[in-house]
């Protein structure tokens, strides 16, 4: 079976498989997962590539932290996604050994904590004796540490070191880098675009710090303040038909008996008790209302709880968090904050409310570090100016009855671009000259290359400058270099759009002796074509991205766009800098209180920076507004590349002259020292789509505008990289 993965989860997995392979890495690897990444899903489906497809003998010892059931929950997860896997527990390990191609998941304290008898000498085997027979049958280990930022005791070293496994994994959402391991950090940015977790965590909107004076007024101000965005937030959830009941996590410190009770009485006394089942507690001490408090339509609106509960639970209906006043561990924090990361139904709604996440606190210290850590900001709602309330345009989004991949289609496109570019024809052997005369490399070896030479510093070793890189090169194997073959399908896979399954189709029907087709460009074996992909996985990438990149000259004529009326959001709100010194009011953007806080590097591009300025300083600007990059409240035009992929974009800026004019602009990276800045392979399918979209609307002016060194230029005729082109004009000319 073959799992469906995102591309950065079918990434993660990727670099394990080539790790765990590759005899020159360390043998501890650690991953970096962000809470609700779905860290369980990429091990489980590593697991089975590697018994599938590199050691149907190697046992898997998957290691879990807590006193609760983690160890079954990830047991059953793997059953229900792979129903043929062979799964087993520490008891099965003690009465039985350990089994060949099994995965064993074992709790830490079952092995660990001095009531427990994993370790200790009996009548039956322990495990440290049912370790060494699986050794004496020369079976060998692969260890899973989950949360492995816990359980770092000396005890727990000497289980992992009894194991002797050939490779040690670690992952956590708060681990850190070791020299002495290989690290591999699974980007957030590419979690959230998933819409596995929410977009960004917002901190603080629409609070007032004047208002309180003292700890409980402070309190109670923030449960105030909570208990309105969870109504907002439960309202919006009614609109879109969901059943879905947003749940308050109220954090404590651990020393905190009287704060607990004043805020069980504030609760109270905002309708909210224990009663009523309105409120759920999680303590060491005392738990009250949490059966089934994971579900979405669970009853309880607020959960008050302390450090117990911040590891190895998971409540995607979590919405916000409440942090009162006291210090607490990073750690803790960020695992905390990861419980009201994850989307209810792993999608978002292009909805502010729903696909984003909330923190209230005062806790300042707390707060910095947060700010720190990445897509996490301080937020202001801003508001519309009268003036600009009336505007209207017509925004475009996706039809998807025309987004099926047509796997005939892509084949055909594929067929002609390799023909095209690589000059081929029917006669394989010369094809096979002609694209060998153009870097791909045939045979049935697999090349490779290491490195050598003396590194003074642990820190050399990073540095790819240093040392004496080598060839080598050896006769390919179909099993084992199964795994490479497959990773260069995901590489090609991930640039296009096309599932794995259909992607390696087509791939065979163009390069593969056994798959029958009529536009066949090579005829490798079997062994060729493994060494084929695994030679070439970098090449046929940029060749497919290239390919799909190709502007469509014909497709969006086709569709049936779908459109509605668009008007500037009465409200939104903007990400800022709250420590950003000398902030000025940008007076034409379209909302009050706009300034260059909101304009800081990390939340504007470098070409967007610039071209703000340039509207503020233009005469000829009544107003502009800066578009939203994604969601239904923003305006967004529809293009579509060449394999009929549809997809949207959001033009950066609409802006409406004192002369009556409307502009609409896409920024795009410029030209340095005659160097092309712009990164976006996809520009020329949306250049032609937005210029179709100006035409049928017809009273709208448009344009990309890039930068060459520092000068804005424009370009809204013919499209070309080249910014000496005639078609790249000085954008002051226009306003």
């Amino acid at each position: 079976m073959i799992l469906n993965l995102f591309d950065f989860q079918s990434d993660a997995k990727n670099y394990l498989l080539d790790k765990v392979n590759d005899p020159s890495s360390k043998q501890r690897i650690i991953v970096k997962s962000p809470t609700g990444s779905g860290k369980t899903v990429i091990l489980i489906s590593f697991i089975e590539d590697y018994l599938l497809y590199k050691d149907p003998n190697k046992i898997f010892i998957w290691l879990t932290p807590g006193k609760g059931d983690l160890e079954e929950q990830s047991k059953e997860k793997m059953e229900a996604i792979l129903p043929n896997a062979k799964t087993a527990n520490i008891s099965d390990a003690l009465l039985q050994g350990f089994k060949p191609g099994y995965t064993y998941f074992i709790n830490w304290e079952m092995i660990t904590n001095k009531t427990n008898n994993a370790l200790k000498d009996s009548e039956k085997k322990n495990l440290y004796e049912r370790i060494a027979e699986a050794h004496r049958e020369q079976y060998s280990f692969i260890t899973i540490i989950d949360e492995e930022h816990l359980n770092n005791t000396t005890k727990a070293d000497d289980v992992l070191n009894a194991f002797v496994a050939e490779r040690e994994i670690r992952v956590s959402a708060t681990t850190k880098k070791n020299p002495m391991a290989e690290y591999y950090e699974i980007p957030e940015e590419e979690v959230i675009n998933s819409g596995l977790i929410t977009k960004a965590l917002y901190i603080n909107p629409d609070i007032d710090i004047d208002q309180v004076d003292d700890l409980e007024s402070e309190a109670l101000y923030l449960l105030q303040k909570a208990d309105d965005k969870r109504k907002e937030i439960k309202n919006e959830y009614i609109k879109n038909n969901e059943d879905i009941n947003p749940l308050v996590i109220i954090q404590f410190p651990d020393m905190s008996t009287s704060l607990i009770n004043k805020v069980e009485e504030m609760l109270g006394d905002l309708g909210y008790t224990y009663d009523n089942k309105l409120v759920a507690r999680w303590l060491s001490e005392a738990k009250t209302n949490v059966t089934n408090l994971e579900e979405n339509n669970a009853q309880p609106n607020f959960l008050i709880m302390k450090q117990a509960i911040s590891t190895g639970w998971d409540c995607p209906r979590a919405k916000i968090l409440v942090k009162l006043r006291e210090n607490m561990s990073e750690n803790f924090e960020i695992q905390t904050l990861g419980r009201i990361r994850r989307m209810p139904k792993a999608k978002h709604y292009e909805n502010d409310l729903l696909d984003y996440c909330f923190l209230y606190t005062f806790d300042e210290k707390y707060k910095e570090r947060v700010l720190q850590g990445g897509n996490s900001y301080e937020v202001k709602r801003l508001f519309l100016k009268d003036k600009c309330k009336s505007f209207k345009l017509v925004k475009q989004y996706r039809n998807n009855d025309y987004n099926a991949i047509d796997e005939v289609l892509v084949r055909d496109l594929a067929y002609d671009y390799f023909m095209k570019k690589y000059k081929l024809g029917t006669v394989i052997e010369d094809n096979k000259k002609a694209m060998e005369a153009s870097g791909y490399i045939f045979g049935t070896l697999v090349h490779s290359t290491f490195r050598s030479g003396k590194f003074q510093q642990l820190k050399d070793i990073q540095n790819m400058k240093l040392g004496e890189h080598r060839q080598i090169a050896y006769e390919v194997s179909t099993h084992g270099n199964g795994i490479d073959m497959l990773h260069a399908v995901d590489m090609v896979k991930k640039v296009t759009g096309v599932p794995r399954d259909t992607m390696g189709a087509i791939l065979k029907h163009l390069f593969h002796k056994n798959f029958r087709f009529s536009k066949k460009l090579l005829n490798l074996s079997n062994p060729e074509w493994y060494a084929f992909m695994i030679n070439n996985a970098y090449k046929l990438r940029d060749d497919f991205q290239e390919l799909s990149s190709v502007a469509n000259k014909n497709y969006l004529q086709m569709l049936d766009i779908k459109t509605s009326t668009w008007k500037l959001p009465v409200e939104d709100f903007y990400r800022y800098a709250p420590y950003e010194k000398d902030v000025e009011v940008y007076e034409k953007n379209a909302y009050k209180d706009y300034s260059t806080a909101m304009t800081v590097s990390g939340l504007r591009s470098g070409p967007e920076q610039k071209f703000e300025r340039y509207l503020e300083n233009n005469d000829k600007v009544d107003w502009y507004y800066k578009n939203g990059d994604t969601g239904q409240k923003y305006l967004s035009v529809l293009y579509g590349n060449s394999l009929e992929k549809q997809y949207l974009f959001y033009p950066d800026y609409i802006l409406k002259m004192k002369n009556g004019d409307v502009w609409i602009i896409e920024t795009k990276g410029g030209e340095k020292q005659g160097e092309s800045q712009n990164i976006d392979k996809q520009s020329e399918n949306k250049f032609k789509a937005f210029k179709r979209y100006a035409e049928e609307l017809r009273r709208i002016k448009w344009g990309f505008v890039r930068y060459r060194d520092s000068r804005p230029f424009i370009n809204n005729t013919v499209y070309t990289e080249d910014m000496s082109s005639e078609h790249w004009h000085r954008l002051e000319d226009e306003f």
